[in-house]
């Protein structure tokens, strides 16, 4: 499961960005074309949280639909997975123009008293 170190990857960047401040909120952006299961990323994210700035924090999921321009028909068109169809003239010579990044949106860390 790939998602368990991209969720470990997740929280490196998030510590660092909190410079030793404990960690409320993470909004991560998750495009459909990834390649990554947002509910995997979910399901990783408690775990692997423990014993860290980020323990406790809450996890923001933001999806991105996958998004291709058709360079036959010039169509832009929905895509569910990198090998659909241009929903226009059913061609395949589609350019992914969205829905392939997975990126920290936000962290947002505790104010310390």
């Amino acid at each position: 499961m790939h998602e368990m170190a991209l969720t470990q990857g997740i929280i490196e960047i998030c510590e660092k960005y909190a410079e030793g401040k404990k960690v409320s909120l993470v909004e991560v952006e998750i495009g459909e074309l990834s390649g990554v299961v947002a509910d995997a990323v979910r399901f990783c994210f408690e775990a692997c949280c423990l014993g860290t700035l980020l323990e406790n924090a809450m996890l923001e999921i933001v999806e991105t639909a996958g998004i291709g321009c058709c360079l036959d028909c010039k169509t832009e068109t929905r895509m569910k997975t990198i090998f659909d169809p241009c929903s226009a003239c059913g061609g395949y010579s589609i350019s992914i123009t969205a829905g392939e990044d997975m990126r920290v949106l936000s962290v947002e860390v505790e104010d310390e008293d």
